[in-house]
């Protein structure tokens, strides 16, 4: 672990403070990591928080209605809209924000932390992710709160940018960013512009609209933004930046993953200009472009990093890639076949479930107790349990929602709350391993060797 540090000081007027003593230095390293670990657990229990009830309970309610009455048209789509902004902002958002202000000031060499920064950026984003998430499913003063919403989720955001963008990278011997920074970029690039149009939607619809649903097909588009332009990019950069270690693989191709990065943009571009069909098959191409980029099915050129989680990790990690390429593929095929709703679900649950969050517990497990004051994972037989539950409940979901949605199959109607139940189990087992971390796992900052910095 590595803590940049001020040695000595200048007064206000302009005397040389004496310089610190190398106790006074280790201990003002150490109060500034419990710090920056108490800042990030309070992001991923948010985030946690988010993704169980708002998030995951709701949609598994939605879903059991919709398959009672073997109808999706019984769910009201603004209900359907909360649960999936609160697992988008409030769980994944969450995460990748506490992330970013733990991490990022140490990649970057930052003597100290934006504390206060971050702290205001929590507040508004969770206050901004909650108003949305009620008034959608309460619809109680829904027209003023869902810009007030949506500005502080904009906000919030500017804040976390701004407070990262002031740190400055260490004089190195790498005068450029690394790839997967750039990639990163480019999805904080797509979560900004998904902010933008978040705003610019409930403007619109508080102004215009009849409930506090954005309207079928401004939705079918931002979702397509959402998912192509921010989650699968942000995935794809910590993909490049971890796997590689993790896995044992050889060092990814940039030009692949950059080109994947262009796919996806195009494909973006043509959704919102209304040439889908061409634009989901871009999507397929920057999926497979990305594997082999990242050289994901390659075997590995040494043994993978399991110290700390279930043994099976490097197998769930494939098993996600492979989600992100099912889900690409059923994204063309809705744009040619689909005539209910049923094969665009499955796509995109193919893409959150499958891919996004398989990839969240896999590498969540892996980094956030160390991240959390050098912890251990509470439980790797829990998060083997999780990964199961949830690729169980995301297969039968996928195949039951095409065949029961599409008419293929009326049984398939009496799958889909298992498949519910399933991904529920998996989600709350990944959300009491983490919890179980940060609650019942010593903290080793104390005992961890501190590298200090001298700036």
């Amino acid at each position: 672990m590595s803590i940049p540090l001020v040695a000595s000081a200048t007064g206000a007027g302009g005397e040389r403070r004496p310089a610190l003593s190398p106790a006074e230095i280790m201990a003002i390293a150490r109060s500034r990591e419990v710090s920056l670990s108490r800042l990030l657990m309070a992001y991923i229990s948010t985030g946690l928080v988010f993704m169980l009830l708002p998030g995951t309970f709701l949609g598994v309610w939605n879903l059991l209605q919709i398959s009672g009455r073997e109808s999706v048209a019984s769910i009201s789509p603004a209900w359907l809209q909360a649960h999936g902004h609160a697992q988008v902002f409030g769980w994944i958002g969450s995460f990748i924000f506490g992330i970013g202000f733990y991490s990022i000031p140490k990649l970057r060499g930052a003597a100290k932390p934006a504390f206060g920064a971050a702290w205001a950026c929590w507040a508004m984003w969770t206050a901004g992710v909650a108003l949305r998430w009620a008034a959608n499913v309460y619809a109680w003063q829904w027209r003023m709160l869902l810009p007030v919403s949506a500005v502080l989720e904009l906000s919030a955001f500017l804040i976390f940018f701004r407070a990262l963008s002031q740190h400055r990278p260490e004089a190195s011997g790498k005068p450029r960013l690394e790839p997967w920074i750039w990639i990163v970029i480019s999805a904080g690039i797509g979560l900004l512009l998904a902010l933008v149009a978040n705003l610019a939607g409930s403007i619109y619809v508080s102004s215009r609209g009849a409930s506090p649903a954005f309207p079928h097909l401004f939705d079918q588009r931002y979702l397509a933004l959402l998912a192509w332009g921010f989650l699968v990019p942000f995935v794809w950069g910590f993909s490049a930046k971890w796997m590689s270690v993790f896995l044992g693989l050889k060092p990814v191709r940039p030009k692949l993953l950059f080109g994947a990065l262009g796919a996806n943009a195009a494909g973006i571009l043509l959704t919102f200009l209304g040439w889908t069909p061409v634009a989901t098959g871009l999507f397929v191409l920057g999926a497979a472009l990305a594997i082999v980029g990242l050289r994901m099915f390659e075997s590995s050129r040494q043994e993978p990093k399991t110290r700390g989680v279930h043994a099976s990790f490097p197998v769930f990690i494939r098993l996600a890639y492979g989600w992100l390429l099912v889900a690409a593929l059923l994204g063309a095929a809705a744009a040619r076949w689909d005539t209910s709703g049923g094969i665009w679900g499955a796509s995109r649950h193919a893409l959150t479930v499958g891919f996004i969050a398989m990839m969240v517990f896999c590498v969540g497990q892996r980094i956030l107790p160390a991240f959390a004051g050098m912890r251990l994972l509470w439980s790797t037989r829990l998060m083997f349990a999780g990964l199961a539950l949830l690729t169980a409940g995301c297969l039968l979901r996928v195949s039951c929602e095409i065949l029961a949605y599409q008419e293929y199959a009326t049984w398939a109607w009496s799958v889909l709350p298992v498949s519910a139940l399933l991904e529920l189990a998996g989600v709350t087992a990944f959300a009491m391993n983490i919890f179980g971390t940060f609650i019942l796992e010593p903290s080793h900052v104390q005992k961890e060797p501190l590298v200090v910095k001298m700036v």
